[in-house]
């Protein structure tokens, strides 16, 4: 009768022993996700955000994404892909991040937050119509939604089961992913919920899509956590560090998707908005500080 090797006995005990408070905190970030989202779809009930209101808070969202991507994601996702080409392994999945998403905004075009009246005006004296929006097929919009909505599951459940190896770090893992998706998620739920009310869908089906664009993110993450730790130690982190700079290339191409078109149509605002960029992008860069900080004063 053969033993078991007792080193590989203590690596999956010490395995299971990191998974259980990861679990515990991935199930804490799912439902406040899950309650962001059905907000998000409620405010399109209570009416319209100013257009004034709409872009700060995209642009503040904007830049924590974006840093959150540059500060967080792509660093941790390039410590856990091993060898010595790993930086150029992590800028490909990086680099298909964003032609993924590029493709997804090309083909969907689901990417809009600002329904209110100044910004159809606004679109429509630049010879964009809001209203070629709402003629598209909502479910084509829906299933952008929902893609782009499990890249940020994967995002979430990948930057919380990465810090169970050994190399990872963060006291809080994936704190900062978790609130640019509790940030952002919001927003996605008021477009797909506004685009529907605006076509004529009644409340029950709205109320359904709600929830289930609510539950599509949690899920995943715990999905995404569960694989990791199945194939972990001898696959995970790496996958995880593929994962993560994937996720990072998406990131880069929702926040700077926000920003863009507000720095080629619409001049009103400037000191503002770009005060409110500048504020996410210093929180997420804040939010490395603290992720990282109780970690180091543990060496």
């Amino acid at each position: 009768m053969k033993c078991q090797n007792p080193r590989g006995i203590d690596s999956k005990l010490r395995l299971a022993a990191q998974m259980d408070p990861l679990l515990l905190l991935l199930a804490a970030y799912c439902p406040a996700i899950f309650g962001g989202a059905v907000l998000g779809g409620r405010l399109s009930v209570l009416g319209t955000l100013t257009h004034t209101r709409t872009q700060v808070i995209m642009s503040l969202v904007a830049g924590f994404i974006l840093g959150i991507a540059l500060y967080h994601l792509l660093p941790h996702g390039l410590e856990l892909i091993p060898g010595p080409e790993k930086i150029e392994q992590g800028m490909l999945w990086t680099a298909l991040g964003i032609i993924f998403m590029v493709g997804l905004l090309r083909i969907f075009q689901f990417h809009q937050h600002d329904f209110s009246g100044e910004a159809q005006a606004m679109h429509e004296q630049q010879g964009h119509s809001h209203a070629a929006i709402g003629a598209r097929s909502v479910a084509g919009i829906a299933l952008g939604l929902a893609i782009h909505t499990i890249t940020e599951g994967i995002a979430l459940g990948a930057s919380v089961q990465g810090s169970a190896q050994p190399t990872a770090v963060g006291a809080l893992p994936g704190l900062g992913v978790f609130l640019a998706i509790l940030l952002h998620k919001p927003l996605d739920a008021y477009s797909i919920l506004s685009i529907m009310r605006s076509t004529g869908y009644g409340r029950r089906t709205c109320n359904l899509v709600n929830v289930g664009f609510a539950l599509l993110c949690p899920i995943v993450a715990l999905g995404t956590f569960w694989l990791g730790m199945q194939l972990a130690p001898a696959w995970g982190g790496e996958l995880a560090g593929y994962a993560l700079c994937f996720a990072a290339g998406a990131f880069l191409c929702v926040a700077l998707s926000d920003v863009l078109p507000e720095i080629h149509f619409h001049s009103h605002d400037r000191f503002k908005l770009i005060c409110a960029f500048l504020v996410g992008i210093s929180l997420a860069y804040a939010l490395h500080f603290v992720e990282t900080g109780l970690m180091h004063e543990g060496h």
